[in-house]
């Protein structure tokens, strides 16, 4: 009956999420966002790590609140080995069950893509398989997408996966390339259009999954 749906409801199980990031955040913003409203189902970010102190992304996620930030970095730790279990042990420590890559330039390593199998979601801003793999990331794919002449380009939300850019598609959305766009006016198009929506619905989608599962 409702009141037996609803007492389900209260105690639908929380799915922590970490959020890594690089940059300035707007996606993480686009995630914080959407939970408020509501819209990431059971999904709960209460971690943002960054690979650089100085990303604005942190400071996003201090104003929001309830949220806990940690920093590391190659200069914290060079070797990429250490670095991935530095990551893991980060991971684990926040009892962490679905990790959502927001602009984030650093390599998820072995062991972290070993425990979290399935649960690392990506967005990468170009409609896969095309503008993408190594050296595709930023400005670069607008830059590659105008370069080619492109009148069609977007934004996927995939998983991740060892091979770069790899991993199973789950969403997608197409974006117009429009005349005088430059790779900066073309990016936050994309952005707007595609990215700030395609994650927050990934995120709620892999999230219910894990629920179900």
């Amino acid at each position: 009956d409702r009141r037996s749906h609803l007492r389900r409801r209260r105690c639908r199980a929380v799915v922590r999420v970490a959020v890594l990031v690089s940059g300035g955040g707007t996606n993480l913003q686009a995630l914080m966002d959407a939970q408020d409203r509501g819209e990431l189902g059971p999904a709960r970010i209460v971690y943002v790590l960054s690979n650089r102190k100085a990303a604005y992304a942190l400071e996003r996620a201090r104003v929001h609140g309830g949220i806990e930030t940690d920093v590391l970095s190659k200069v914290m730790q060079p070797d990429p080995e250490k670095y991935d279990e530095a990551l893991l042990q980060r991971l684990k420590a926040q009892r962490i069950d679905l990790i959502v890559l927001a602009g984030f330039l650093g390599i998820v390593g072995e062991k972290v893509l070993a425990r979290s199998s399935g649960r690392i979601l990506n967005i990468h801003p170009a409609l896969i398989p095309s503008f993408c793999g190594k050296g595709f990331y930023g400005l670069h794919v607008h830059e590659a997408v105008l370069a080619r002449g492109c009148k069609v380009t977007g934004a996927t939300a995939h998983l991740v996966t060892a091979g770069v850019d790899e991993g199973p598609i789950l969403l997608q959305k197409a974006v117009d390339v429009l005349p005088g766009d430059t790779p900066e006016t073309l990016q936050r198009r994309v952005m707007e259009q595609a990215e700030w929506h395609l994650l927050p619905a990934a995120t709620k989608m892999l999230a219910e999954e894990m629920e179900e599962a």
